[in-house]
């Protein structure tokens, strides 16, 4: 609920803090005191559009800012999260806007600077205006669907259908993906067939490039290396070295029986080393044995490799993805080769899954039509106390072409309303304007407001043009309306409707010096109320009568809690 309204510097309102509790809140005064201040404040606040002619004369900006105390797990603070605004879940909730004297304008949520679009995002879910300029809430036919699924309680029926919905729509787009494919393959079939067998024919190998170039720097390079291992094969054969070996091995070997082992490990490393040194020289004398010098097989190397890099490059791909590529042309290959088989199996797949939807949808409908005879019998039960016994409203359950079906459903839904007998339904957005559609508009929240769970609801001149039962009428409403986790803000002249506040705020102007007028709100305690409800009945002369009255108007206030 809004727990605080601060104004600086609007219009008549130099500086204003007003604090507000639940329930239905009141607030009255004469005209011309500045009542439609505080709404253009709220509403500036809660993302309407800027208006710099609000700023107080002599000012350089107004600013407004709204506060408010919501539930943990409201629905404003999954958008906040999407917006990757910070907020600690629980604490209020304070909306801010400025608006210079030149027009500009800027917003801000808990102090975090936000676009107006966004601010008028948040402030839709937090308060809504109805009087008789209000264009938003259930005026706006966009949100008839979710407010009568939500008054149904369908959301269940609402998250099967957008299941279904989504996996017609996935498999459609497979459907059309496997027709771009198979459109492309048959555009490209010259092409295809001759580089399946090409590159059939080529059979390139993983690796094959590294391999194919190292062999190629190898035989390059084969006669200097021919040249190293001949030198190394003769140094290793020489019969010098191993006899000199084996003379100091056998030299030691005489000495052992002097040393008492103490040479024995000289003599192993000696035989170790011509054990190694004869090894040595046999993988020498291998080496030797396959070095290949035949230019011919050189060529061949060379011709295979730069085969190799010009394929690559003719398909722009590395020569190691040459096999990867020859399977996926081979794989589109037979696509079209299978004629389409693959086609004709997701048509039919895309066809169940849509007379899958096509069934959830209808289900969802007959219960919208349900829930809308509902509300259109409780709707009607509201009005002629209301002096609104002439109207008629209707919601109108359409289907969509299937063009406009989605997730929602296949239903386009419209409260639509008569005011007067023989006149056609429309829009409740177009019919009667002023006191007369708030009332109208009463009558809907008082079955709606459950449903929409917006914290804030504001009437003004909901009693234009009443008195007497209709007034009381109108009163009993709006209390009942404010019992239902849902704050109430009223502004009105009548002085039954006041008698129903939980909280009665007067609103007056004053010169506070020449040729200054201020416009000041007051929160009225229990005798100060009674004297503004007698002043409502009396006039000019408030008199005992007048106070009386109002005491019998006061007795109102019990009957609702």
């Amino acid at each position: 609920m809004l727990s605080r309204l601060s104004i600086r510097d609007v219009v008549l309102i130099e500086k204003l803090d007003l604090d507000f509790a639940g329930g239905l809140c009141a607030f009255t005064g004469e005209t011309g005191a500045g009542k439609s201040i505080l709404l253009d404040s709220l509403a500036l606040a809660a993302g309407a559009r800027s208006d710099s002619s609000l700023v107080r004369h002599g000012a350089e900006r107004l600013s407004v800012g709204a506060e408010f105390v919501l539930p943990e797990h409201h629905a404003v603070f999954d958008l906040l999260n999407e917006q990757g605004l910070d907020f600690e879940p629980g604490e209020p909730l304070f909306l801010r806007r400025v608006v210079s004297a030149d027009g500009k304008s800027r917003a801000f949520i808990n102090d975090q600077a936000v676009s107006a679009a966004l601010l008028r995002q948040v402030g839709d879910l937090l308060v809504e205006i109805h009087g008789q300029f209000a264009t938003h809430g259930l005026l706006n036919t966009a949100t008839h669907r979710g407010v009568l699924d939500s008054y149904g309680g369908l959301e269940e029926l609402k998250r099967q259908t957008a299941a279904a919905f989504q996996a017609w729509q996935d498999k459609t787009a497979e459907k059309q993906n496997a027709q771009a494919d198979l459109e492309k393959a048959q555009a490209e079939e010259d092409f295809l067939r001759h580089s399946v067998d090409e590159l059939r024919q080529f059979n390139p190998q993983p690796g094959e490039e590294k391999e194919l170039a190292d062999r190629r720097a190898l035989m390059m390079n084969a006669e200097k290396i021919a040249e190293g291992l001949n030198g190394a094969r003769a140094a290793l054969s020489d019969d010098g070295l191993d006899r000199a070996l084996r003379q100091a091995q056998r030299q030691l070997e005489s000495l052992a029986r002097y040393s008492e082992g103490r040479f024995d490990p000289v003599i192993e490393s000696l035989g170790r080393i011509m054990a190694e040194l004869n090894e040595d020289a046999a993988l020498v004398e291998s080496y030797c044995d396959e070095l290949d010098f035949d230019p011919r097989v050189q060529e061949t190397v060379e011709e295979r490799l730069f085969a190799l890099r010009a394929l690559a490059r003719k398909h722009q791909v590395a020569a190691d993805e040459l096999p990867d590529l020859l399977a996926d042309f081979e794989r589109r290959l037979g696509s079209l080769e299978k004629g389409g088989e693959d086609l004709i199996r997701l048509a039919k797949e895309e066809e169940n899954l849509r007379l899958v939807y096509l069934e959830t949808a209808r289900r969802l409908s007959v219960a919208r039509c349900k829930a809308a005879e509902k509300l259109d019998t409780a709707v009607a039960r509201e009005l002629p106390p209301l002096k609104l016994d002439k109207a008629v409203f209707k919601t109108q359950v359409e289907q969509l072409p299937e063009s406009l079906w989605n997730a929602e459903g296949m239903d386009k839904v419209v409260f639509t309303a008569s005011t007067n007998t023989g006149l056609p339904l429309s829009p409740i957005a177009k019919i009667a304007s002023g006191g007369e559609l708030a009332r109208f508009m009463l009558a809907l929240k008082v079955n709606l407001a459950a449903a929409e769970k917006i914290p804030t609801l504001v009437f003004d001149e909901v009693d234009s043009a009443i008195g007497g039962a209709t007034a009381t009428a109108v009163g009993e409403r709006l209390a009942r309306l404010a019992t239902q986790d849902c704050q109430v803000l009223t502004i009105t002249h009548s002085p039954q409707v006041a008698s129903f506040g939980a909280h009665h705020f007067r609103v007056e102007k004053s010169e506070v010096e020449p040729g200054k007028v201020l416009t000041a709100v007051v929160e009225l305690d229990d005798a100060a109320r009674r004297e503004e409800i007698a002043r409502m009945l009396a006039g000019a002369k408030v008199t005992d009568a007048s106070r009386a009255a109002a005491d019998e108007l006061l007795k109102n206030r019990s009957k609702i809690r």
